[in-house]
């Protein structure tokens, strides 16, 4: 069975020429980085490169990238660090109640610590107000937190607009860019970002790296403790394997960012029209919002997403009901209740998230085996099938 990988937000395979990058740093370069012999140094250079190809996917400097285990740490870092680095009068922040549960965990902990916090509602597209981002800034406001793009949904949020108001106000601005980070051009530069989080595995790189970009200036507290690797920041012998492929992965990215977005789009949306079109009562979610090229979220009532998931995957289909980090989970998705899902139809709704070695083929292929396994699964729906007879009549 040739098998369909349209999971790529969850994680994505290391790119064959990252994995090669590596391969030296597992053996005939395997220095610790701060060591300062031969061997030492041959590692500390696959460092520094990989901090110059990340910062130049970003329009950073190479010295104002931190190298961490991850988006989920880079987060906690970016979140914790602002606050217990600022002053005890500022005491507030702001975020959306769409965020990765590494951001909204993050600030539910702060919660408990006696800290305020506005969840800022979106619209059906997934959108934030920038209105309501204007007013729910105080003079406690310390941090604004937006994601990027939604892992569940792909909407962008305008970034370059919350950078305007976050400056206006004098409030530090982070954004989580998992998803974003290598699909679409960001300039932290012109965005007015102080932090941003990206992840490896997301951008065809190992698993366990990632990278926090702080803006030289910005009052932040280290979050481990430990020796003085990357100025204080982040202690720990350097992963250099991982961090050489991480830096890999954003020249690669970075160089071909833009055809991979015209040609993965135009496939995302060959899938999206040919599912809507030939499954009935399906919609879309946020498909007028702006969002990344790979992703699209659909609803099909009548089923149970996590069946519908087995059932694609027995035909050799992986996709998912949303964020990887939550399979499992009995509550339907937060991000798709926010938008004005209810229960049952968050519960029925699939995330496809396309990637560099997708195909025509592939999607083709999908066009056939999702709306099979969708009528499928209704006639063994009473739900549906009493639905639709009403709609009948």
């Amino acid at each position: 069975m040739n098998r369909i990988y349209l999971d790529h937000n969850a994680t994505t395979p290391v790119d064959s020429a990252v994995l090669d990058a590596m391969l030296p740093f597992f053996s005939r370069d395997f220095g610790n980085a701060s060591s300062i012999h031969t061997f030492g140094q041959r590692a500390r250079s696959g460092v520094e490169t990989a901090r110059e190809q990340v910062a130049g996917l970003l329009n950073a400097r190479p010295q104002e990238i931190v190298f961490t285990s991850g988006g989920t740490e880079s987060d906690n870092h970016a979140i914790f660090g602002v606050v217990n680095a600022g002053s005890g009068a500022l005491k507030h922040l702001i975020t959306t109640s769409i965020e990765h549960e590494a951001v909204l965990n993050t600030c539910q902990a702060l919660e408990k610590q006696g800290l305020a916090v506005t969840y800022l509602p979106v619209d059906g597209n997934g959108l934030l107000n920038l209105d309501d981002l204007r007013k729910a800034i105080r003079a406690e406001t310390l941090l604004i937190t937006v994601m990027h793009a939604n892992n569940e949904l792909g909407t962008l949020q305008p970034l370059a607009e919350i950078g305007r108001i976050a400056a206006e106000a004098d409030v530090y601005f982070h954004t989580d860019a998992v998803q974003s980070a290598g699909k679409l051009a960001i300039d932290v530069e012109s965005l007015q970002l102080d932090l941003l989080s990206l992840s490896g595995h997301k951008l065809y790189a190992p698993k366990g790296i990632g990278a926090l970009f702080i803006k030289g200036g910005t009052r932040l507290r280290q979050f481990l403790y430990g020796g003085h690797h990357q100025r204080g920041f982040r202690p720990g012998t350097e992963n250099v394997a991982a961090i050489v492929g991480l830096g890999k992965a954003a020249e690669l990215a970075h160089a071909a960012r833009t055809s991979d977005a015209q040609r993965i789009s135009t496939l995302r949306d060959k899938l999206e029209h040919g599912l809507l079109s030939r499954i009935p009562d399906s919609r879309a979610n946020a498909a007028d919002a702006p969002r990344t090229p790979n992703t699209c979220n659909i609803t099909f009532p009548g089923i149970e997403g996590e069946a519908l998931i087995i059932a694609l995957d027995l035909k050799g289909l992986a996709c998912s009901t949303g964020a990887a980090c939550s399979s499992g989970a009995v509550e339907p998705s937060h991000v798709l209740t926010a938008i004005g899902l209810p229960a049952s139809e968050a519960r029925a709704s699939i995330r496809f998230s396309l990637g560099r070695h997708t195909t025509e083929a592939e999607i083709v292929a999908a066009l056939e085996i999702v709306p099979a396994a969708v009528a499928q699964l209704r006639q063994l729906s009473p739900t549906y099938r009493t639905e639709s007879a009403n709609t009948v009549k």
